[in-house]
């Protein structure tokens, strides 16, 4: 895959960039040798054997060496001599290969590194990301954060300074676009402005960070990655619902689903061991290629269509590599063969699909239904609240309630651990010897092991209490995706010996899933507690004989938990011990003993948490809100009903098909050798739990913690996200043809901390955007547009305009008329009338929405792939025909067109219009609102002079023509004003659509 001649000078100037070198400094073989080789030779001296030319190698060092390289001799060399040569017939690369002669800078770097030895290594991008220390600099004031370390090092380097800070108003636009892909509200700003506090910033990234939108803004990216679309693409390109996809997409990104377990469910969800719906929906990764249902169409065709997009889309998106360029012969430039594309290609062998036909769509509970779910929503909303509401009758019979407790039938004692240790993180003790877990820390297993002295004569039984967990996905005690909890074994010790357990039970289990696998001694069976909202459950374990001891200190007691299966560990969790005969069971006693604990303690001794947790308590029981409580069950009920009507597309595993190689790609060529799923070799070899490996084994090896891509190509797209552009500026491509990295020590520090911290993209994105290098103002002077125009240097901040969906959820927000329900089935704004009329098979219409999901989020839209919305396509979205890393930036005369005309933005500008009427005071008090809402800002006396001069333009004009004024009241589906008031509405509906069109309104600073 030849990369053009734009593509090759960018690479060389950031060869150049390097540094500036000495005849003494070391030359980098990976970043400043490969590169040129790569650019001009590998074509026909690289890994290709077809296309190879006289027996000449240079990718490879034996191979160089015994034909053009002389080690120590650069002169000698007959690489050297053939590039700085003066003749047409023996210069290299040949006139008439499209490849420019070398400079003499990198002739020079040839020779310096032959005379050096001609040392080869390993591509940057197949090594694993090295930790490198984090640069001292001399001037650390500017620095805030270790990225800032990195990128000042190299502005040092290059004798530049960091740009100014961008003012407050800049920064809040800037992140709330970036967070959230919303403007944020006037308000918001103002407030942000104000806060003098020194957290203010970081606590205005929290706040964005924390909000629903965030998952929204992550998904138009990774929508564009995956190549999601409600229609199938070929042919008639028919619908084809996925919506549960996208949703499951954006409440991975809110509950900031570590990315390895993103990956894993989206690549082999199905597979997992007890799929729940959520990694059932989110397996839809793999059947979200374009299909067909044309009559005419080859089976085997199409199953050899389908198997190589899905190895291109896989290696685009998770290894940054062009795999797909070896389908149909071994890679020209990077170590991939043909064998390499067509053995990937066989794990996604077992996909059950319709090769030529109709999808076959199943229905998954826990599906969101937008507008059903908004009206449930609220009244779930106004029931909780009334459950909540503090009134003196509550009070009194919360303290009568209190009294008549009566003592526990079964007497438990907490335990407050002496010490805690676990293999991969820690839990630290809160009070009432509560154990809870940081977030971060959330691996697949876990083994914890808790030390307490036990005080009490007697014990005969042990229970672990799995606390409800905010952060967890059902707020139950589970962190796993859809809030389990699994324990695979305890055990019990004192001094050292181990305590025979009799017997195990539980408050909630699945059938298959029993408590007594908790004591059977195998570490490869668990109880796996039921999925529970905002609910504890407890685990109890009988001793065959109870520990006695009358030492007034008590006994160590030592008990080993573990749990565990895809982070399904316990967030929070708390022991409690008994010396009641046996056999126990689960009974109210146990319930109860933490709320017997509060009870003792005098009311106006109890702390906020006790309070709160004993209140909850009683409002659940209590016969005063029976009513409320009852109804409230009713509408959960129902919104699960409501859940359950939903269908999607998933991975289904069948019978493995037979993958051979294709000769050149010929799908009717049946010569090829037969393959079973592999990586690529240069990877080496992946050993698995069966004969054959499988998508899981894949989606495992693709997320282990020493892949030497994974971390690296989703940071670097992380960073282009917040910065406009990647640290590799080829974010489809690491291999030798992409870019070098502009920083290579600080995206192998960001990727090997980003896995060190559970692959938390909240984490590092919060790590990106608190650093003083995101802080920059975007302003750039001449003199370093001039030295660095790509700011490769990072000496700035980047601008750029908004996504096609931003573009237009902004106007939106800004009128007012946003819509900005979560989730939920594609909606159809205002789109031009027979668009959609060359559509066959059959024919369709495009019907508008009319009620709220017209002023849905454009993320929402529906995405057909032949005719994709002409609004979204002015402003650069993709077909989604193909996996899409990043969007082209256009600025043409149709973008300005349809902000202007495009129905949605006129009634934009007319809904804002009357909001700016409604704003008492002046003209000048009103643009000064008009200005806060849009670009977050009071305008300068110019451009109040421009906007004062347009307003009494158009007001003469619609004065002259009361008609056309009435007739802008007609365009949407929103109100219209009177028709006294339409003169003076247009007019300011026409300065509306002015500043709705501002480039700097469509443009993140």
């Amino acid at each position: 895959m030849v990369k053009g001649l734009g593509t090759f000078c960018s690479l060389v100037i950031s060869v150049l960039f390097v540094g500036q070198v000495t005849a003494d400094d070391p030359v980098d073989f990976s970043l400043q040798i490969q590169p040129i080789l790569a650019g001009r030779c590998f074509a026909c001296h690289g890994p290709d054997e077809k296309s190879r030319k006289s027996g000449l190698r240079l990718d490879q060092r034996e191979a160089a060496i015994a034909m053009a390289i002389q080690p120590g001799n650069g002169a000698a060399s007959a690489l050297v001599k053939r590039v700085r040569s003066a003749d047409p017939e023996q210069r290299m690369p040949p006139v008439g290969s499209q490849k420019p002669a070398l400079s003499d800078e990198e002739i020079s770097l040839l020779e310096r590194w032959i005379e050096q030895g001609a040392k080869y290594e390993r591509h940057w991008s197949l090594e694993v990301p090295r930790r490198e220390a984090v640069p001292q600099v001399s001037d650390g004031n500017w620095c805030r954060n270790p990225v800032d370390r990195f990128v000042y090092a190299r502005l040092k380097d290059a004798e530049l300074v960091p740009s100014p800070e961008g003012d407050r108003r800049t920064l809040a636009r800037r992140l709330s676009f970036d967070l959230t892909g919303l403007p944020p509200s006037s308000q918001e700003v103002e407030a942000f402005v104000a806060n003098d506090a020194s957290t203010a910033y970081e606590d205005y990234v929290d706040h964005l960070l924390d909000s629903p939108h965030f998952g929204e803004r992550m998904a138009i990216y990774w929508l564009d990655v995956v190549r999601y679309a409600d229609t199938m693409g070929i042919h008639s390109d028919n619908f084809r619902p996925h919506f549960p996809f996208r949703d499951w997409v954006i409440k991975a990104f809110n509950d900031n689903l570590p990315y390895d377990q993103f990956v894993r469910e989206q690549v082999a969800g199905d597979l997992l061991p007890g799929a729940t719906s959520g990694q059932l929906i989110a397996s839809g990764f793999n059947r979200l290629n374009m299909t067909t249902e044309e009559g005419g169409a080859q089976s085997k065709e199409y199953r050899a269509i389908y198997q190589a997009d899905r190895v291109r889309n896989f290696s685009v998106i998770f290894l940054g590599m062009t795999l797909g360029c070896a389908q149909c012969h071994d890679h020209k430039f990077d170590p991939f063969t043909t064998r390499d594309f067509y053995s990937l290609a066989a794990f996604f062998s077992d996909v059950a699909e319709v090769a030529v036909g109709r999808q076959v769509v199943v229905t998954l509970p826990k599906i969101r239904h937008n507008k059903q779910d908004e009206l449930l929503a609220e009244e779930i909303a106004e029931y909780k609240e009334q459950l909540d509401v503090e009134t003196p009758e509550l009070a009194t019979a919360q303290r009568a309630w209190e009294s008549s407790l009566e003592p526990p039938a079964i007497e438990w004692t907490v335990l407050d651990p002496n010490t805690t240790s676990s293999q991969h993180g820690a839990y630290h003790c809160d009070a009432d010897g509560i154990l809870e877990r940081e977030y971060s820390s959330n691996p697949t297993r876990e083994t914890t092991q808790i030390v307490a002295r036990v005080t009490t004569p007697r014990v005969t039984a042990v229970c672990l209490e799995l606390l409800t967990d905010r952060l967890a996905p059902l707020h139950g005690p589970g962190r796993s995706a859809d809030g389990s909890v699994v324990i695979r074994e305890i055990t019990l010790s004192v001094g050292g010996k181990n305590v025979p357990l009799a017997r195990a039970e539980a408050t909630a289990q699945q059938e298959d899933k029993p408590a007594d696998l908790v004591i059977d001694g195998k570490d490869d069976t668990a109880w796996l507690g039921a999925p529970k909202t905002a609910e504890s459950q407890h685990l109890i374990v009988e001793l065959q004989k109870p520990i006695e001891s009358t030492d007034p200190e008590g006994v160590l007691l030592t008990v080993s938990v573990s749990g565990g299966s895809e982070r399904a560990i316990p967030g929070r969790m708390r022991l409690w011990v008994t010396g009641a005969p046996l056999p126990l069971g689960i009974d109210e006693s146990l319930v109860m003993a933490p709320f017997h604990r509060i009870v003792k303690i005098p009311e106006a001794e109890r702390s906020a948490p006790q309070k709160k947790v004993l209140s909850e308590f009683f409002r659940q029981r209590t016969p005063l809100l029976v009513g409320p409580r009852k109804r409230l069950e009713e509408l959960l009920a129902k919104r699960g009903e409501l859940e359950a009507r939903g269908t999607t597309l998933v991975t289904i595993s069948e019978k493995p098909r037979m993958v051979r190689i294709l000769p050149r790609g010929n799908w009717m060529d049946e010569s090829g050798e037969v393959v079973t799923p592999a990586i690529p070799g240069v990877f080496g070899e992946l050993s698995g739990q069966s004969d054959q490996l499988t998508r899981l084994d894949l989606a495992r090896w693709v997320t282990s913690k020493d892949h030497p891509l994974t971390a690296r190509v989703y940071v670097n797209r992380l960073w282009k996200l917040m910065f406009g552009s990647g640290l590799v500026r080829t974010l489809d491509d690491f291999g030798t043809q992409g870019r070098p990295p502009s920083h290579p020590e600080l995206l192998d520090w960001l990727a090997a901390e980003f896995v060190d911290k559970g692959w938390d993209t909240k984490y590092l994105i919060r790590l990106l955007v608190t650093s003083a290098t995101y802080r920059q103002s975007s302003v750039v002077p001449p003199a370093l547009l001039a030295r660095d125009p790509e700011n490769e240097f990072l000496a700035r901040q980047n601008r750029f305009r908004l996504e096609a969906e931003m573009v237009r959820d902004n106007a939106l927000a800004v009128s007012g008329l946003l819509v900005r329900t979560i989730g939920g089935a594609s909606v159809k704004p205002y789109q031009p009338v027979g668009y959609w009329e060359n559509l066959q098979f059959p024919k369709r219409k495009w019907e508008h929405d009319e009620d709220g999901n017209q002023y849905r989020r454009g993320l929402y839209t529906f995405w057909c792939r032949t005719f994709l919305h002409p609004a979204l396509l002015a402003f650069d979205a993709p077909t989604r025909e193909e996996c899409t890393v990043e969007r082209p930036r256009s600025n043409t005369p149709l973008a300005a067109l349809v902000l202007l005309n495009d129905p949605t933005y006129v009634e934009a500008a007319r809904v804002f219009a009357q909001r700016i009427l409604n704003q008492p005071g002046t003209v000048e008090s009103r643009l000064s609102f008009a200005f806060r809402e849009v670009l977050q800002r009071e305008p300068s006396q110019a451009e109040r002079d421009v906007l004062n001069g347009m307003l009494a333009e158009f007001y003469d004009q619609y004065s002259a023509d009361p008609a056309a004024a009435a007739q802008i009241q007609t365009v949407g589906s929103a109100p219209a004003v009177g028709e006294s008031a339409a003169v003076g509405h247009a007019a300011w509906t026409a300065v509306a659509r002015t500043l709705l069109n501002l480039h700097e309104t469509i443009t993140r600073n």
